[in-house]
């Protein structure tokens, strides 16, 4: 018990936030004090009943508690803070506005497609842009085959594929974290580094800047180990409506 609070505890806040609510919004649903049908995205009932606690919590439900939810936790958790503790160190205002920015864009596609709970598709955009920020890092697929992380997404969409899974909300996530990964890492890069040479396009707001000014650095921190290899499953797909089952580069201007 006391490792799992150290590991807890040891998350960088902006992912041990997004973890404690995704773990106290599948609890309150597994002891019924809530039902899905009360989280679930529905444009009608946001903005006309005013239930706007739906823009959040869409993205914080993963089914009740299974594998499935494990599993999802996993790479959710895994992913969100090699970004944080990686790419993003020090950074927390423009990793916040990431998120931010992804929820909106995600929350835009989502409904029009028929997904409902977009907390995969969130958790598929994470793993694609820790992969294309670090894609020389080997990988192995349940010990059968290796590839570099930023194959990771394909290898994941490939799975849910071939055991007949719904892969809308996956295909969602990457095309979102590829239009961000566009916008943040290439083209505000210089032309002479393979870039567009524009400018920066999504740098955090300043009241975000203030809210997150980084602390002093801390000389013990140790970095994530990049080289660990994770594996894969069927994972991302949409949730049914009403259902039980529920880092590297930075580039700035």
């Amino acid at each position: 018990m006391a490792g799992v609070q150290d590991a807890y505890f040891q998350m960088p806040p902006i992912t041990r936030a997004y973890a404690t609510g995704c773990f106290l919004t599948t609890l309150a649903c597994q002891l019924e004090i809530v039902s899905p049908l009360q989280l679930y995205f529905n444009f009608d009932l946001i903005f006309y009943e005013l239930e706007v606690w739906r823009l959040i919590t869409n993205f914080l439900y993963f089914g009740n508690f299974s594998i499935d939810f494990v599993f999802h936790m996993f790479f959710l958790v895994r992913y969100c803070r090699m970004l944080e503790e990686g790419s993003f160190r020090g950074r927390g205002a423009d990793f916040m506005y990431m998120l931010i920015l992804a929820v909106f864009v995600i929350s835009l596609i989502g409904p029009f497609v028929n997904v409902y709970f977009l907390g995969s598709s969130l958790t598929f955009m994470l793993v694609y842009i820790w992969g294309r920020r670090n894609p020389a890092v080997g990988m192995n697929f349940l010990g059968l085959f290796v590839f570099n992380a930023d194959s990771l997404p394909y290898v994941l969409l490939g799975l849910s594929l071939l055991l007949n899974h719904n892969i809308i909300a996956d295909v969602i996530g990457i095309a979102v974290g590829h239009v961000y990964y566009f916008l943040e890492d290439v083209y505000p890069k210089p032309v002479s580094l393979g870039g567009l040479g524009g400018p920066r396009l999504l740098r955090a707001p300043a009241f975000l800047e203030a809210l997150f000014a980084a602390p002093a650095e801390d000389a013990d921190f140790i970095p994530p180990p990049v080289h660990e290899r994770p594996g894969g499953f069927a994972w991302g797909e949409g949730r049914n409506l009403g259902a039980d089952d529920g880092e590297g580069r930075h580039h700035e201007q």
